[in-house]
């Protein structure tokens, strides 16, 4: 249901923060703009872990223990869905809040809880659905060269929203930090398991953030997500979901965790713009 980046910057303070779905010829202003407006605020019809609940890269590091993060997702799809399809809510002008609520347990294990809203004009505010996500990581006394996680989800969405009503996925993380530039890959694996994409088995939906620090304060990134479809046999391009999004990650200091930018879409299958922010913060207990 994330349309799920997770990220993090070359300074401590911001290298939680990156915990953090379509192109048009004017892509790069859009983008740029993105990048730069700090202060504006999914993929498919189902509601995987990347979708415009949760649009976020994820870092491989976890959550320090006796600490929990509470973040808060708003997303704003600016051009999208206009009709109802099939049951399903139209996603236009469409504004979707998510809760999400992580308690680090110790310092290889987390487990996360999301809620998700959605609200838009005629329909008000709307319960989406609930996810819950444990996640490991390999320990930082490791010393490897880059930074590994894995994460499992899973959750239900109502039927207005998704009809396949209960999803299951599995996220590796990579990441590494190479002096100003961060990079991060989320080669995900999605199944349905209730609905009508239960017969598809593992589809392939993965996610990768490119950023660069300006400074101490500023960071700037290219964030990526995908739907392929089954690994069996991938969708017609057409029918594939491809975001890009332009981003700002903002270092207010270790407790918090700050990202915004503006996303869009390559194909007639995604949402073709989408404003998105996180705000975060970690309580140590």
């Amino acid at each position: 249901m994330k349309c799920s980046s997770e990220t993090r910057s070359s300074y401590d303070a911001a290298s939680a923060t990156r915990r953090s779905v379509r192109l048009a010829p004017n892509v790069p202003v859009r983008l740029l703009a993105g990048a730069l407006c700090a202060g504006t605020l999914g993929l498919s019809s189902r509601l995987a872990a990347q979708d415009n609940y949760e649009i976020q890269v994820y870092a491989a590091e976890t959550v320090a223990p006796r600490t929990t993060m509470v973040e808060v997702h708003s997303n704003f799809t600016i051009e999208g869905r206009t009709a109802e399809e099939d049951g399903l809510w139209p996603t236009d002008h469409a504004e979707h809040e998510t809760l999400e609520i992580t308690q680090g347990i110790t310092d290889w294990f987390e487990t996360g809880f999301y809620v998700f809203t959605s609200a838009r004009s005629g329909q008000g505010w709307q319960w989406v659905g609930d996810h819950i996500r444990p996640r490991v990581q390999v320990p930082p006394s490791w010393k490897w060269p880059v930074g590994l996680s894995l994460s499992m989800e899973v959750g239900y969405q109502r039927p207005t929203v998704s009809p396949d009503i209960w999803t299951w996925e599995i996220r590796p993380i990579v990441d590494k930090q190479l002096g100003p530039w961060y990079f991060a890959v989320n080669p995900a694996l999605e199944r349905t398991l209730v609905g009508p994409d239960a017969s598809k088995g593992l589809e392939f939906s993965p996610a990768a953030q490119v950023g660069y620090d300006l400074s101490h304060f500023v960071n700037v990134a290219a964030e990526y997500y995908a739907s392929l479809g089954s690994i069996q046999g991938f969708d017609p391009i057409e029918e594939q979901q491809h975001q890009l999004f332009g981003v700002v990650n903002l270092n207010f200091g270790a407790a918090w965790e700050f990202n915004a930018g503006l996303g869009e879409g390559f194909t007639r299958g995604t949402d073709h713009l989408i404003a998105k922010m996180i705000l975060g913060h970690r309580f140590a207990w």
